[in-house]
């Protein structure tokens, strides 16, 4: 998993003559974040430019959270079919124990949660597992596609 923090120490780049002075740690943390807003957005255009040119499908943010938790979270069923497409771990939990399934289950997302299942997604990993999510907030169909 593919962690972005600034190493400590790090020295800055020489300075741009046209712009103000920039490390290539700042324009990494750029792009992550970039990365992580398309996610949340479901900008799949972004999203596919970036990952076709090689960028890490197992990026996470500071909380642990990936690229697909991101885009499951806010229920976008092309941005979560194009990560899991380039190689998202679709089990991979953030630092507090939650999964994409789990958190497409929270907020209710029937089609991304059908789209996990089928990238074979478990029902029972994480904390809460989807299936207690599910039975928690009463999500009736998504509790029907967990079996």
């Amino acid at each position: 998993m593919s962690h972005l923090n600034q190493p400590a120490g790090s020295e800055p780049a020489s300075p741009d003559a046209t712009g103000p002075e920039t490390t290539a740690d700042d324009e990494t943390l750029a792009l992550a974040h970039a990365l992580f807003d398309a996610a949340r957005e479901g900008n799949t255009e972004l999203l596919r430019g970036y990952l076709s040119a090689g960028a890490p499908s197992t990026l996470t943010n500071a909380a642990g959270d990936s690229l697909l938790m991101l885009a499951a979270y806010h229920g976008h069923e092309e941005a979560v079919q194009l990560i899991l497409h380039h190689g998202a771990a679709v089990n991979e939990a953030n630092d507090r124990g939650q999964t994409p399934l789990a958190g497409a289950v929270f907020k209710g997302y029937t089609g991304v949660a059908r789209i996990l299942l089928d990238a074979g997604a478990d029902p029972e990993a994480g904390t809460p597992t989807a299936r207690e999510a599910a039975a928690m907030f009463a999500r009736a169909e998504i509790l029907a596609l967990l079996g």
